[in-house]
């Protein structure tokens, strides 16, 4: 049974939209941050601590399943759901995004039956289409499934990007043509740079093949701005439905979710909580914070007062700077426990503030703490 979202309110004085959607009896409301697990899993943490830090949709990455364990060993197993023992609503990528970082030869390498690479994991040369990348998406049996698309690279000129934009239309079609699986939502992705007109194109085109929901893509590539992030938003979401989720692809920074909400975002991921964690970074009301400093070493405090997340109802900043520079696996596990759950929590403030039409003053009061004179 496919998600059944529904808007329920727009927010009086910005774009921003609160909505829910039924998933196995439960109501999960957006907007919303998704935690990310590459592998099928969330790094370092369990299914279980995720749900407890409600989250809601998490994440699983089509190209690194593919290839090891594979989507006829994931489909025998029972689907995604059963083989990582998740009962919530989970997203797969195309495996677009990867693919293309593997290409080498972009003009050579990027054709129009899709893409020529070579493995990450032994160099074997491999093809994926738009119709294989659906075709292991349906395998894996996720509940929404992306598109195909070209992700273009982030200084690309005009005219590279809107035969990208074409091409990225072409092959949500024929993606859309080879999906075979009821209970699972299949979303478009709109590109176009920070062009205005290519955007508007992008998605007017992709609204027409009637998807069950749309993602603004290319905003996360590695030399993007922040301006041409909050443009390629802009300038895709008033040609996207009303009543359909809109996916922000890859942005975790707190600032952008926010500024993502408020342009008409509902849904949002990033491997960044996870990550900073491994590095021994932590995000808090007043910025992000590096645990490896010496002035954390007497600091027996939460990492965030008034955090809710288990690693702050029961450890120090003290403690889990030890475990961090003694390389211990549980202070990147505590930090990120405590990561994805200040996004989630933050989320959750966000729909708080949407019901109450005090978004603008959610955002004034969080850049006044985030970005303020900090003793870094």
């Amino acid at each position: 049974m496919k998600l059944d979202y529904q808007l329920k309110k727009v927010e009086k004085n910005t774009k921003a939209r609160l909505g829910e959607f039924q998933y196995l009896g439960k109501t999960y409301e957006t907007p919303m941050f998704m935690p990310v697990g590459t592998q099928a899993t969330v790094k370092t943490l369990s299914p279980e601590e995720i749900k407890e830090m409600h989250a809601g949709i998490i994440l699983a990455n089509t190209y690194h399943l593919w290839l090891r364990p594979g989507m006829d060993l994931v489909e025998k197993a029972g689907g995604l759901h059963k083989f990582m023992n998740y009962d919530g609503p989970i997203l797969t990528d195309s495996g677009g995004y990867q693919v293309f970082s593997l290409a080498k030869n972009k003009k050579k390498d990027i054709t129009e039956e899709g893409v020529h690479f070579k493995s990450h994991i032994d160099g074997q040369n491999l093809f994926l289409t738009p119709e294989l990348s659906i075709q292991i998406q349906n395998k894996l049996d996720s509940d929404i499934a992306m598109s195909f698309d070209e992700c273009p690279p982030a200084r690309a000129d005009y005219e590279y990007l809107k035969a990208s934009v074409e091409r990225t239309i072409r092959w949500a079609k024929r993606g859309k043509e080879v999906h075979k699986n009821p209970n699972q939502m299949l979303f478009g992705i709109v590109q176009g740079g920070a062009h205005k007109d290519l955007r508007e194109y992008s998605a007017k085109e992709t609204v027409k093949l009637d998807f069950d929901g749309y993602s603004v893509g290319g905003v996360a590539n590695d030399h993007e701005s922040k301006e041409d992030m909050y443009k390629a938003i802009d300038y895709s979401i008033p040609y996207l439905p009303e009543n359909k989720l809109r996916y922000l692809m890859g942005i975790g920074e707190p600032i952008d979710i926010l500024e993502g909400v408020i342009r008409g975002i509902d849904i949002f991921d990033c491997v960044s909580p996870t990550r900073l964690a491994r590095h021994g970074h932590a995000l808090t009301k007043y910025g992000k914070i590096n645990l490896k400093n010496a002035k954390y070493k007497e600091e027996f405090t939460p990492i965030c007062d008034h955090c809710d997340c288990y690693a702050c109802q029961n450890y120090t900043k003290a403690y889990v700077r030890h475990l961090i520079t003694a390389n211990e696996t549980f202070g990147a596990r505590l930090l990120s426990i405590h990561n994805i759950r200040f996004l989630i929590r933050m989320t959750e403030q966000i729909r708080e503030a949407i019901k109450n039409n005090t978004i603008l003053e959610y955002k004034e009061e969080f850049i006044k703490n985030y970005y303020g004179d900090k003793n870094e």
